[in-house]
């Protein structure tokens, strides 16, 4: 084998690491917010679920 070519190879090796590496930590990334998200839909409970306010209390007052 020739230089150029080992050098080559040692080159693509270090270049397929490092795409590797970056996908890992894009991955990471995407499920630490998929987590937080998740984390803070059970901390804050969205406005579909608050109680409304109830208007036959208020109409009996202004009636009676």
């Amino acid at each position: 084998m020739s230089m150029t070519f080992k050098k080559r190879e040692k080159e693509m090796k270090r270049q397929e690491k490092q795409r590797a590496k970056a996908e890992r930590r894009e991955q990471r990334k995407v499920a630490k917010r998929a987590a937080e998200e998740s984390q803070g839909t059970q901390t804050n409970p969205s406005s579909d679920t608050e109680p409304q306010p109830q208007f036959d209390n208020k109409q009996q007052v202004a009636n009676g």
